[in-house]
């Protein structure tokens, strides 16, 4: 199954890179050709434009995460507190500073290469839709501001629902350092981008093995790549490729819907730009309106993977599409009769700590590689595009000096205690926000379940 964004892009962009067959060489070849490969491979051609650059994809670039994610462009400043305590301040505030940075670098890019992306920088709000959510976003913002990070400020009431488009939000702050895109027409455009940069595609060409040394050989179903040095960009699968890494991950879906083009009643409820929402849950919900005319909205931490392997539950319409219509028509009764056009889900690469890590496989000195997003993709794989393009050319710089390529710095129980738990804690989540929203007092056990989840992507709260 295709995600839908994709779908969208290839009836306007319908044209397929060939597959490898034969013997090629290169000077980089990147495994991957979502956000991160291209990303990487784009900025490596721009400051070094004699080299060869090749990328294999085993579908078609962005069938992975990078066509399945919501299209909230976002910053690492709601997790600031985590920043904080794995890095220190002056990288932590390095590290949002260079995340809102990368919100405008990619509108820039789209502009200046013609990317029609439908990508509106109209900012995010982060709101409560119940008492127990209330100031959750307090604590993070007097951190900000204390180092000078002052982008949120919290909205009146009925500025909130007004923004929103719903009353079930009763609070907010709202930030402009954020947009959100057509992540299909993005990822399509950056290969277009690629392409004419004379970087090498390669699709429906997966890896199926590789040997490395001072040139990487790379066997694909029908041909063979020689590459001075390799990067692996392949997120949620890396680890059902790469045994070492089953624990630094856990893959778990964010499911999603999108409405029939409904823009009449969008505009009537207030969704008149490109604003994201998210609430204040631990496992989020999330919408946003389309250029087009749509609703689409999304929650995380639904479907675990066992073992990390890539079930075919992650390539079907989601099994969720129930309860997301559900909670579509809590946020917007006036969409009820709307039909819902499309769902779907996609594997999300949770890190220990919820950022991505980036370092060389085996110590290898000429093989990379960047995952662990942890939902929050789109505006940050640029970021990994300036860190794996560091690398690759050894320069000496903040990318290369982050801790954030010292590989994994924390890691998940082994399974069976990692699927068991995850299913344990998810649960007692539900459990806990369903007491909020009925404004009864959660029961202590989820509660204190629900603290293992600190890391599972949503904002810091304190």
């Amino acid at each position: 199954m295709r995600p839908f964004w994709i779908e969208q892009a290839l009836m306007q962009d319908g044209e397929l890179a060939p597959a490898l067959q034969g013997k090629h060489t290169s000077d980089i070849c990147i495994i991957g050709g979502g956000f991160t490969g291209l990303w990487t491979a784009i900025q490596t051609k721009q400051q070094n434009p004699a080299l060869s650059i090749s990328v294999l994809e085993q579908d078609l670039c962005g069938a992975g995460a990078s066509g399945r994610n919501g299209g909230c462009v976002l910053t690492w400043s709601a997790k600031f507190f985590t920043l904080l305590r794995l890095f220190g301040e002056a990288e932590a505030v390095r590290l949002v500073k260079t995340s809102e940075d990368a919100v405008q670098h990619i509108a820039d890019f789209c502009r200046d290469q013609g990317i029609n992306a439908d990508f509106r920088m109209d900012g995010t709000l982060y709101t409560a839709t119940n008492a127990a959510q209330a100031g959750s976003m307090d604590a993070v913002m007097q951190a900000l501001n204390s180092v000078g990070l002052d982008s949120y400020r919290h909205l009146p009431p009925e500025e909130v629902a007004k923004r929103s488009g719903s009353t079930l939000n009763i609070q907010g702050v709202f930030s402009p350092y954020a947009a959100t895109v057509d992540p299909g027409k993005l990822v399509r455009g950056l290969r277009k981008v690629a392409l004419n940069m004379g970087i090498a595609i390669f699709e429906r060409t997966p890896m199926i093995s590789f040997t490395p040394g001072s040139t990487v050989t790379i066997q694909t179903p029908a041909g063979v790549m020689q590459a001075g040095k390799m990067v692996l960009a392949m997120n949620a699968w890396m680890a059902s490729f790469f045994p070492q890494f089953e624990r630094s991950i856990a893959v778990v879906s964010s499911d999603m819907i999108i409405t029939e083009k409904c823009p009449e009643l969008l505009t009537q409820i207030g969704l008149t730009n490109g604003i994201s929402v998210l609430d204040s849950r631990t496992f989020v919900y999330y919408y946003r309106n389309t250029s087009d005319g749509r609703l689409m909205l999304g929650k995380g931490g639904n479907t675990f993977a066992w073992r990390n392997q890539i079930a075919p539950a992650f390539d079907r319409p989601s099994a969720y599409q129930d309860q997301l219509t559900q909670s579509l028509h809590r946020f917007f009764p006036a969409l009820q009769d709307v039909p819902v056009a499309a769902s779907w889900n996609g594997p999300s690469d949770r890190s220990a700590t919820g950022f991505p890590f980036f370092g060389k496989l085996h110590g290898a000195e000429n093989i990379f590689y960047g995952f662990g997003y942890s939902g929050n993709g789109v505006g940050p794989s640029y970021m990994g595009g300036q860190i794996l393009s560091s690398l690759l050319l050894e320069q000496d710089n903040a990318w290369t000096r982050s801790p954030l390529v010292k590989g994994p710095l924390g890691h998940f129980p082994p399974e069976p205690l990692r699927y068991i738990g995850a299913h344990v804690v998810r649960n007692a989540i539900r459990r806990k926000e369903q007491a909020e929203d009925d404004n009864r007092q959660p029961w202590m056990i989820d509660k204190l379940l629900s603290r293992f989840a600190n890391a599972a992507g949503k904002a810091d709260k304190g």
